[in-house]
This record gives structure tokens, C-alpha cells and sequence, in this order.
């Protein structure tokens, strides 16, 4: 994978999941990140979910992308199995203001933290479609980002 930009290119309109696991593996190998970050965001993006609505989408690429990096991590499947359940249940602004508005930090927030993708937590996306959201779950999510020391730029 000598050419990154051809390559990033190619990952840019790739619709093929194992084409991009198998850029990610590649990249991981020949040390390149920006190819493995490239690969993992687009993979991120079309892996498939069933909502119609933009914050319901939004947020599957959230749980698409810890699941991804946990399955790297663990060499198995990871499903977010009560996240998903409840999203179904009760909807996407109803499962993130939840989370947002929880004494303690979920797990998938911390991991995500952990794993330098706080554009992806659930407060990122609240904050991302601020006006679908009461305010005080838009202010419990701006306040979890500040204290987890995560500047505007990750939250977009």
C-alpha cells in the first residue's frame, strides 16, 4: 500500500465491509494510520442499519464503531446487545438522552474516550443535533465532553 492517497481514494467510495477490514489489517501492518482511520470511518459509515431518521443513523455509526474496535481487540464478534435493544425499544432521542443524562458515564462513553473516538459518543451526537434534544440533555452532554477534556473540534 505504498500510493495513501490512491488508496484512501478507493476506501473513500468503497461499499465492500470485508474490502475495508481487509485495508484496516493491511494498514495496521504497514503501519499506516491515516489509511487504517480512513478505512475504519468509511466502514463505519455503511455498515448497515434500518433507521430512516439522520440522529438514529448517527448514532448506529457510534455503536457500529465500538463494536468494530472491540471485535479488533477481543478476535470476536462484540455485539452492544442493551444499547441496541433499547434503541429499538424506545428510539434514538430517547436511548441518548438517557445516556446523557445518567449520574455516571456509560461504559460505550468511556470506551470510546479511551479510544480517542469522542466524536462518536452518545454526547457527541446530542450535540449534533442539539435541537432535537430538551436542554438540559443537551447541557448534561456538553458538560460530560468538558469534563472528560474533550474539545468542541472532537465533538463535531
Amino acid at each position: 500500500m505504498p500510493d495513501y492517497p490512491k488508496v484512501i481514494a478507493i476506501i473513500e467510495t468503497s461499499e465492500d465491509a470485508d474490502q475495508l477490514r481487509q485495508f484496516m489489517e493491511n494498514a495496521k501492518r504497514m503501519e499506516a494510520p491515516a489509511v487504517y482511520e480512513a478505512a475504519f470511518r468509511r466502514l463505519v459509515e455503511i455498515l448497515p442499519n434500518e433507521a430512516d431518521e439522520p440522529i438514529a443513523q448517527d448514532f448506529w455509526r457510534s455503536i457500529h464503531a465500538l463494536e468494530q474496535r472491540l471485535r479488533e481487540e477481543r478476535g470476536k464478534t462484540v455485539r452492544l446487545t442493551r444499547t441496541r435493544q433499547k434503541l429499538d425499544r424506545a428510539g434514538a432521542v430517547k436511548t441518548l438522552s438517557d445516556l446523557a443524562l445518567s449520574a455516571t458515564p456509560s461504559e460505550g462513553f468511556e470506551m470510546l474516550i479511551e479510544r480517542d473516538m469522542a466524536d462518536l459518543t452518545a454526547e457527541a451526537v446530542i450535540l449534533r443535533h442539539e435541537a432535537e434534544f430538551e436542554a438540559e440533555v443537551v447541557t448534561a452532554a456538553r458538560e460530560r465532553l468538558e469534563l472528560a477534556q474533550v474539545s468542541d473540534e472532537s465533538e463535531a
